[in-house]
Order: structure tokens, then sequence, then C-alpha cells
């Protein structure tokens, strides 16, 4: 039994991973952190980080960026293994995420969907046979009309994967309407649709002569990278220090 400490559990994903760890034999969350109480949760809830000294396996974060200096400090002197899924991140934070994991155990990941960091394995491989005869890629995301960030960070993820199987021999085209010349050999093309309550829809696209190969995830709700973020702290569990991402979780199924 994998015991977890929930930072962010009043918040959507805190709520979404509390209700999905309740029906799961293998998990446990043993105490929660946040900024109130609100009496909701079957588990402790501590609205001060230094006065939860309860005793867990790992701790899931979903909360805020402005939190995560304090959160990497609390982990780091409890040496308390921390799944990392809060975003917008500074270069400075993310410089301390890695400083951090030289002491404690740090999971991040881009996205902590199962299915999309088993998709990015697959595009590896895809991308050896099918970019090395001359198959040209593009990748389509798609997201809900509030989401303000453009490409998304996954579909970044997606054409990194991609390239590093290429050796990084690739560049990233983002917007086609003020070029008027021919595709390069060398480039993955980008684009971005925001519209309705979309949760997250990424397609790639490998497009050669005369035939198409697509490799397509959906998520239909934020309930999958809930899922991806406990497995995530089951794997982390017992780890030495380090830098992890959910490519281990996959790798360790």
């Amino acid at each position: 039994m994998v015991k977890i400490i929930m930072h962010g559990c009043n918040g959507h994903m805190g709520q979404v991973i509390s209700g999905l760890v309740e029906k799961d034999p293998d998990a446990e969350i043993v105490a929660g952190i946040d900024v109130t109480d609100q009496g909701k949760n079957s588990y402790p809830v501590y609205t001060n980080m230094e006065e939860c000294q309860v005793e867990a396996d790992a701790l899931i974060d979903f909360s805020s960026a402005k939190a995560t200096d304090a959160l990497l400090a609390y982990c780091e002197k409890r040496k308390l293994p921390v799944v990392l899924c809060t975003t917008g991140l500074s270069e400075e934070q993310l410089a301390k995420v890695e400083e951090t994991a030289k002491n404690v155990a740090v999971l991040k990941s881009a996205n902590m969907s199962l299915g999309i960091n088993t998709l990015m394995k697959l595009l590896q491989d895809a991308a050896k046979v099918l970019a090395t005869a001359g198959f040209d890629m593009e990748i389509v995301e798609k997201h809900h009309r509030l989401k303000v960030d453009a490409p998304s960070g996954t579909a970044l993820a997606l054409a990194d994967s991609i390239n590093e199987a290429m050796d990084n021999q690739y560049h990233y085209t983002y917007d086609r309407s003020q070029r008027r010349e021919m595709r390069d050999d060398k480039e993955i093309g980008i684009s971005a649709v925001r519209g309705g309550t979309i949760v997250g829809e990424h397609e790639v696209i490998f497009a050669g002569p005369d035939e198409v190969i697509e490799f397509k995830h959906t998520a239909y709700s934020k309930a999958v990278f809930g899922k991806g973020a406990i497995e995530a702290a089951k794997f982390l569990a017992g780890k030495p220090a380090g830098r992890y991402d959910m490519s281990d979780v996959i790798s360790a199924k």
C-alpha cells in the first residue's frame, strides 16, 4: 500500500485524485495540504505545510507555481519523493527542480497521461522508420477555448520525442500563413485549435507518397492525468534521489 500526501487536495485535480485513490486497493491518501481545510476530505488536511509530518511514501502536487519553491524545500527536507504536476514553472523554478532532484526523487512530465507517454514511445519507433523514408510529420492539437498557451506543452513534448529519435535534425514550424514556400524536409509542423470544452486531443500525422499513418490520443476528462499521477507516485515510492519522468513509469510496466 503506497501512502500519499496530496498537495493541493481541494483543487479540481486534487479532488479527482482523491476519488481515484479511494477505489485503488494499492494506494491511500494519508494527508492533504491546501490553503484552506474545507472539511470535505476523508483524510486530515493541513493549511500549514510544515505542520504536516505524516509518514508517507510520496507526495503528489497539483497546485500552483507560486507554491512550488516551498514545496520543493519541504520534500527535500523530509526526503519525500514528489510527483510534480504543477505547470507554468519559471526557468528559475525548473532549475530548482533539477537541484532538488540531487537530494530526493522528483518526477516531472509535460503530461501525466499514461496514454500520451505510451504514444511518445510509439512515435519514436515510427519516426525511425517513416521519417527516414521521407514521410512528412505534422502535429495537430485541440483544446478548450479557455486555454491561453499555444501550442500545448504536450504537442511540444510529442515533437521533442520524435526529434530526439531523429538525433534532433528537425525544426518546428508553428505558422505557415506568412510563408509562401514548400515545406522543408527537416520540418515538423505544429497546429493549434481552440474551441468549446475540448479537454485535449493530439494527432500526429506521418504523410508519405500515397499513404498516411495517423496516431491520435483523446482525453475525455482530466481523470487520465490523475490516474497517471497515482501510477507515478507508486513508481516513485522508495526510489533513490534523481530526476524521473513518465517514460520511466511506462518502462517499468
